[in-house]
């Protein structure tokens, strides 16, 4: 999996995401109530959704108050090391609420429940349930169980499962973007990775439910999807009906042809997969937004075979030189390991040039975390000592801010085609929103009847390092 946790922008405006959010759905007349905090990546987001749809049956209804709430899940990451010390530092503040709530259940969900499985439940004393990604179907009965006074544990992994017939309860909804899973799991055994061990093998879902989805959404006033998975570019599935495979770009093209006036992304997408099929259904259409995240984790091919990461620096730098001559003005972004084992400095040095050469409009970007399970930990020693990793994502993230400066610079003239997706964090006198390349651009509401959800043509007049500003012009 490509991580998806925290990027380099440090203006409000530009957070496409924060690693931590509760939901913020509306209380309604239920007799029992739960609460959700999602961490790390867009995956986990979107499980939430699944997971709230599923309580929702079971007549449960959300809230925004955790100490209200007769459930509290955190739905948590393992990617870092430092994401897991965020849960177990929440659950130890969920404490006071369970002491003048005994009833009160808390249940870990995501890659941490199935990391740690039952050992989590001796570890942490407040937890009554933990459930894997692939056992949500499982929590009405693991409810119950824990409920009865008894700790309760899923955490089975899954072939085939894909939720593809839930509808999602959209948590955190703006009502203009959301996000529709395309696939679970991974097949790419990146060494430093632990979400094939946490999430299983590789499915795809069906197309139709997708596709399903995204009319849905589209009927609801939604006007932008973002296609989810660990590698969107391995999309295979089968319509044994017709007797056709649908591919990724297939699937693309069809979610394109649902409006015009709906927005497309994509997330994650592996380097090796991504293919000029794809770039040219994007080029084909103007709805597929143009931006594209490609992970590289590393600028260095030694630092990359051991990463087995299936590339070189060299095979990496020409797709970028392919995406751009198929896609002149496609934004690309990445993930960025600093310090993997065995690092050397002028193998950083490679990185920090493959950065350069790529023109990244962003990035995310951490020092290497070893993961217990992983094939690094097993293969290798973590030998790069702290203070050498956190200097050299220092210089990472130095590099990374000159390049979304100078891209925005770039852009200050030129009149793009924005999405509205609420008012500025900053004045409520002006409106934020995304163009194609998917850099945030805020502008005066002025005297024009728009709402979210409406698109608007706004010429950049100005820029910070993670914001493009401007105004309206017909």
């Amino acid at each position: 999996m490509e991580v998806l946790e925290l990027q380099n922008k440090t203006h409000d405006e530009s957070k496409q995401g924060e690693a931590f959010a509760p939901f913020t759905a509306e209380v309604n007349n239920f007799q029992k109530y739960f609460y959700i905090e999602s961490y790390g990546c867009a995956m986990n987001f979107s499980d939430s959704e699944i997971v709230a749809a599923i309580l929702n049956e079971q007549g449960f209804g959300a809230t925004t108050n955790f100490e209200q709430a007769d459930l509290i899940f955190l739905n948590t990451c393992s990617v870092r090391e430092k994401a897991e010390q965020t849960v177990r530092k929440r659950l130890t503040e969920f404490r006071k609420a369970k002491e003048s709530k005994p009833q009160m259940l808390i249940g870990v969900l995501g890659c941490m429940a199935e990391r740690l499985k039952a050992k989590l439940l001796e570890e942490e004393k407040l937890v009554d349930i933990v459930v894997g990604p692939d056992a949500y179907r499982s929590l009405p009965g693991l409810i119950e169980e824990a409920e009865s006074g008894q700790k309760a544990v899923n955490v089975l992994l899954s072939r085939e499962e894909t939720y593809a017939d839930i509808s999602p309860i959209r948590l955190n909804s703006n009502g203009v973007t959301a996000f529709i899973s395309i696939t679970r799991g991974c097949n790419n055994m990146c060494t430093f990775c632990v979400v094939p061990f946490t999430r299983g093998r590789e499915r795809s879902r069906n197309a139709n439910s997708i596709i399903n989805e995204a009319k849905n959404l589209f009927e609801k006033g939604f006007r932008e999807v973002t296609l989810l998975g660990q590698n969107v570019d391995s999309y295979y599935w089968i319509d044994e009906t017709k007797n056709e495979v649908v591919t990724f770009a297939n699937l693309l093209e069809q979610v394109a042809l649902v409006s015009p006036l709906l927005r497309v992304r994509f997330s994650t997408s592996h380097p090796k997969d991504i293919t000029d099929e794809v770039l040219y259904t994007m080029a084909k259409y103007e709805n597929i937004c143009k931006y594209i995240h490609l992970p590289i984790q590393s600028g260095n091919t030694r630092i990359l075979q051991l990463m087995n990461r299936t590339y070189t620096r060299e095979w990496y730098l020409a797709k970028v030189d392919r995406i751009k001559t198929i896609l002149p003005d496609c934004g690309i972004s990445a993930d960025i390991i600093a310090g993997f084992c065995t690092e050397t400095e002028e193998e950083h040095k490679d990185t920090l040039s493959a950065m350069e050469y790529s023109k990244y409009d962003y990035s995310y970007m951490f020092f290497y975390s070893e993961r217990p399970g992983t094939l690094a930990e097993r293969r290798y020693k973590d030998d790069i000592p702290e203070e050498v990793k956190k200097r050299r994502l220092a210089e990472i993230v130095e590099m990374q801010n000159k390049l979304s400066y100078q891209s925005n610079l770039e852009d200050i003239g030129k009149t793009f085609k924005v999405l509205i997706e609420g008012e500025s964090k900053k004045s409520g006198k002006d409106w934020k929103g995304r163009n194609s390349r998917n850099k945030v651009i805020v502008f005066a509401k002025e005297n024009y009847n728009l709402k979210p959800g409406d698109y608007a043509n706004v010429k950049v007049s100005e820029c910070t390092q993670g914001t493009l500003l401007g105004e309206i012009v017909d």
